[in-house]
C-alpha cells in the first residue's frame, strides 16, 4: 500500500477493510465469538477495536497463514466451529458465509472456492476422478499441470474446532515460503476421511483481496455499483449510478431523484419524492417527504421534515431540525437550531444555539452570536418575527412573536410582541471629507503637505 496505515485500515466505502469483515461475521450468529488476529501495525487495529466486542489476538511472528489461526487457537472452544476470514476481504456477503457454514458436519469441513479470470497467484484446489477435493497446492509449490487448474482456493474456510485442534500442531513449514501454510489441513482433512465440501459466491469481488491502491479502488467501484443498483431496484432514480457513493446505510422511498456525486455517509433516510442535487453530502440525517436540497448542500446529524427546501451551498450543521414546509436558501449555516414551521433563512445568515417558531423571516446576512468565547447561548425567535437583512443577535435574547426588526439591527436586549426594534448608528454626511489619494513613493515636501492635508481633513471627519 506504501502507506504508515495498515492495510486493513485502509476505507473502503468509508469504513476500514477489516471492519467490513466483522461487521458481516456478526451478523451469522449473536452468539459467536469474533477473534481477531493481528500483525503488522497491530497498534493502529487494536486501538480501532478497543470498545467492541472483539477479541484481539497477536501474532508477534509473521509465520504463515496456518501459525496465525494457531494464535487463536487457545481461545477456541472444542466444541463449537469454526469459520476463518481475512482482514483484507472486505466484501464477502453474509449469504455465502451461511451457505458454507452449512456444509460443516462431524464428516465435512467447507471450503470456498472460486473460479476466476486468472488463477495466476491462487493456490488451486486439486480434485480426484471422482471430482472430490484432495489438496491444496499453492502456486509457488505447484507443479505446470497444477498451475493450469482454474479452480482456486479463496482462503475462506469453516471446520468444526476439534479439528483444528488436531491439525495445526502437525503444520510443516517446509515449503518454498518456509511458512506454516492454513490450506496443509486439507489434505490432512482427507486423510482423516472426511469430505471437503465446497461452494461458491454469487460475484467473485467477494473473495478478492486487497494488496494495493489500484485493487482498492476497483472493489470500491464495484461496491459502489451495487449499492447503486440495490438503489434503483428499490425505486430510487440515479441520475449516474456511476457517480453516487454510499458510505453507510442509504434507505430510499418512493421516486425519489439523486443527482450526481451525492455522498451519503452513516445512516440516512430519504422518505418518498426526496430530490437530492447534485454535489450533496448526507450524513447521520432524516429528510422527510417532498423535501429538495439543491446543489452543493451539506447536511450533518439534522432532522428535516416534509416539504423542505434546502440550498443551494447550504450548510445543515448537528442538531438541527426543520419543521414542515421550513426553508434555508444559499449560503445559510445552521449549528443547533429549531426551524418551525414555514419559517425562512433564506441566503447568507448564520443560525445557531436557536428556538425558531412558525412563519419567522430571517433576513439575508443575518447571524445569532451565540458564543461568548467560553458559553453559548440561545437565541428564541417567536412565531411571525421579521427580522432585517444584515442583523445581529446577540444572545441570549427573546423575539417576541410579531416583532420586527429594522434591517442593520444590533439586538441585545430581548423585544416586545408586534413591535419595531431598531439599534444602529445614526447616519450622518461629512461635508468637508475629502477622498485619501495614493502617497508619492519618493520623500520630500510633497509628500508632508499632502500628510499634514490628509491629517487635517481626518480631524474635520472626526
Amino acid at each position: 500500500m506504501k502507506s504508515a496505515l495498515p492495510k486493513v485500515m485502509h476505507t473502503l466505502s468509508g469504513k476500514p477493510l477489516v471492519q467490513h469483515v466483522v461487521d458481516t461475521a456478526k451478523k451469522l450468529d449473536s452468539e459467536h465469538q469474533v477473534h481477531l488476529v493481528v500483525g503488522h501495525g497491530a497498534e493502529r487495529v487494536i486501538e480501532h477495536f478497543a470498545d467492541s466486542s472483539v477479541s484481539i489476538v497477536e501474532q508477534t511472528e509473521q509465520l504463515g497463514t496456518g501459525h496465525a489461526v494457531a494464535q487463536a487457537l487457545p481461545h477456541v472452544g472444542t466444541e463449537s466451529v469454526t469459520l476463518v476470514l481475512y482482514g483484507d476481504v472486505p466484501l464477502i456477503q453474509q449469504k455465502s458465509l451461511s451457505d458454507l457454514l452449512a456444509l460443516v458436519s462431524d464428516r465435512s469441513m467447507a471450503l470456498l472456492t472460486a473460479i476466476p479470470e486468472s488463477s495466476s497467484g491462487y493456490g488451486r484446489i486439486v480434485r480426484n476422478a471422482q471430482n472430490q477435493v484432495l489438496a491444496i497446492v499453492e502456486e509457488k509449490d505447484a507443479s505446470e499441470e497444477q498451475k493450469a487448474i482454474g479452480e482456486i482456493n479463496t482462503g475462506i474456510l469453516a471446520v468444526q474446532s476439534s479439528k483444528l485442534h488436531q491439525w495445526l500442531p502437525r503444520l510443516s513449514s517446509n515449503n518454498a515460503q518456509g511458512e506454516y501454510y492454513l490450506t496443509d489441513i486439507i489434505a490432512m482433512a482427507v486423510a482423516d476421511g472426511l469430505i471437503v465440501e465446497t461452494s461458491q459466491p454469487e460475484y467473485i469481488e467477494e473473495t478478492l483481496g486487497v494488496n494495493n491502491r489500484m485493487q482498492l479502488a476497483e472493489l470500491e467501484r464495484f461496491y459502489q455499483s451495487r449499492q447503486a443498483e440495490l438503489l434503483m431496484i428499490n425505486g430510487a432514480t440515479l441520475a449516474d449510478p456511476a457517480r453516487i457513493d454510499v458510505r453507510g446505510e442509504l434507505t430510499t422511498g418512493q421516486d425519489c431523484f439523486i443527482d450526481i456525486n451525492a455522498i451519503f455517509e452513516g445512516k440516512v433516510i430519504l422518505g418518498n419524492n426526496v430530490t437530492i442535487g447534485p454535489n450533496c453530502i448526507l450524513k447521520n440525517c432524516i429528510v422527510g417527504d417532498d423535501t429538495v436540497i439543491e446543489a452543493f448542500t451539506s447536511i450533518d446529524d439534522a432532522h428535516i421534515s416534509d416539504l423542505c427546501n434546502i440550498g443551494p451551498f447550504a450548510r445543515v450543521r448537528p442538531g438541527t431540525k426543520m419543521e414542515q414546509g421550513s426553508k434555508l436558501g444559499n449560503f445559510v449555516e445552521t449549528k443547533k437550531a429549531h426551524i418551525g414551521k414555514g419559517s425562512k433563512v433564506n441566503h447568507l445568515t448564520y443560525v445557531g444555539d436557536t428556538v425558531m417558531g412558525e412563519g419567522a423571516n430571517i433576513g439575508a446576512g443575518t447571524i445569532t452570536c451565540n458564543y461568548d468565547g467560553v458559553n453559548k447561548h440561545l437565541t428564541q425567535i417567536g412565531d411571525g418575527v421579521f427580522v432585517g437583512s444584515n442583523s445581529t443577535l446577540v444572545a441570549p435574547v427573546k423575539l417576541a412573536a410579531g416583532s420586527f426588526i429594522g434591517a442593520g439591527s444590533v439586538i441585545t436586549k430581548d423585544t416586545e410582541e408586534d413591535k419595531l426594534s431598531l439599534a444602529r448608528a445614526k447616519q450622518v454626511t461629512i461635508s468637508k471629507w475629502k477622498r485619501p489619494e495614493k502617497l508619492p513613493k519618493a520623500g520630500g515636501q510633497e509628500q508632508k503637505a499632502l500628510e499634514k492635508e490628509q491629517n487635517t481633513s481626518g480631524s474635520e471627519q472626526t
